[in-house]
């Protein structure tokens, strides 16, 4: 299927889209569980913006057993981590940077990374984006479909 996507908006440019299930995103939770259990450190909570990192948020607690979860915080807990949907552009991870008291320490998890990109020392992601796509989760459907219907 084809979008025309630059960022969050739709263009003239056709852009391939990546469609990811439900399946699929249970797998990527559990890999980042793996992941995060593995780190020399303990968390007691997860931190998230209002968009894209609220679902991945909520599944990744579950798994890790932690039961508070950050959004929209101006200061990120040393004993926090910080998840998002994609490592995209880099403008979430150079936002939260500022947001937390030593950058070196972040924990920055996400289900995807977008492939080609140069990724931080910080970023564990669960899996590399099959091309530069746009990604459509499960709980963006509907906002593909209005943002499609609405450019074209």
């Amino acid at each position: 299927m084809k979008g025309h996507w630059k960022g969050d908006e739709l263009t003239n440019k056709t852009r391939e889209i990546q469609k990811v299930n439900w399946s699929e995103i249970e797998k990527l939770v559990e890999t980042l569980s793996k992941k995060i259990t593995r780190l020399p450190r303990d968390f007691s909570s997860i931190s998230t913006i209002t968009r894209g990192g609220l679902v991945p948020a909520r599944l990744l607690a579950d798994h890790l057993g932690i039961d508070t979860i950050l959004v929209d915080q101006k200061k990120i807990p040393y004993d926090s981590i910080f998840v998002d949907d994609i490592y995209d552009s880099g403008n979430t991870f150079k936002k939260i940077l500022n947001r937390v008291e030593t950058p070196a320490d972040l924990v920055f998890v996400t289900l995807f990374a977008r492939r080609g990109k140069k990724y931080p020392k910080q970023l564990i992601y669960g899996k590399k984006t099959d091309s530069s796509s746009y990604v459509v989760y499960p709980w963006d459907k509907l906002e593909y479909k209005q943002l499609k219907k609405y450019s074209l």
